[in-house]
């Protein structure tokens, strides 16, 4: 089974507070005006629908996103449900079997919202500081979350994405989870090579185990 976990890319989806938004300009339409082809052109931000962030979006010497290993985005993955919380703290990680985990990725009621609305919900649920430590801790090399943003909105001091990315732990952020159940998988994720960028669009697939 393999899911496409990206968000689909669309006029009017929710992109994060600040963020231009995403649309798509037809340059030529086979046929009109003599265009041998149908052509458009796409406007959007780094960190639109499904991305990555790479070490430079938060860090004044941080590396960019050409530079993150391809090891990090390519490989067995594990993806865990927290469908009742409005964080995730590091007392929902502890208890849980951690053994031959690299890569993680949380389902939240954040994937609900996308099917919902076209707006941007300032109430997404986001990982805490302490739980991004305990995920440097535990060398993880990629977290993937369905939010926007990894981080509780309006932080002023950032905690999740210094740890995270301070630790060479590459960020994906906007996943589509809706109807992927719990469990191993194998991960292929694929953002644009933008060369010096600090964040990239990405097609995000699961692959059944």
């Amino acid at each position: 089974m393999i899911y496409d976990i990206s968000m689909p890319l669309r006029e009017g989806m929710p992109v994060y507070d600040g963020n231009p938004p995403y649309r798509r300009v037809i340059t030529h339409v086979l046929g009109r005006d003599g265009a041998p082809v149908n052509q458009s052109r796409f406007e959007l931000g780094a960190h639109c629908g499904t991305h990555i962030d790479a070490p430079l979006h938060f860090e004044k010497e941080g590396s960019t996103v050409d530079a993150v290993p391809l090891e990090n985005l390519v490989g067995p993955a594990r993806l865990l449900h927290f469908l009742q919380q409005d964080c995730i703290d590091r007392t929902d990680l502890e208890g849980l079997d951690w053994t031959g985990v690299d890569r993680v990725l949380f389902r939240t009621r954040n994937s609900d919202h996308w099917v919902r609305s076209n707006t941007f919900d300032r109430n997404f649920v986001y990982l805490t500081g302490p739980a991004a430590q305990f995920l440097v801790e535990r060398r993880i090399k990629l977290v993937g979350i369905d939010s926007l943003g990894i981080e509780k909105f309006g932080s002023p001091d950032h905690p999740a994405h210094h740890a995270l990315l301070r630790a060479g732990v590459t960020i994906l952020e906007g996943l589509y989870l809706i109807d992927v159940p719990v469990g191993d998988y194998t991960l292929f994720c694929g953002p644009l090579r933008v060369l010096g960028g600090e964040g990239a669009p990405a097609r995000v697939l699961l692959v059944t185990r």
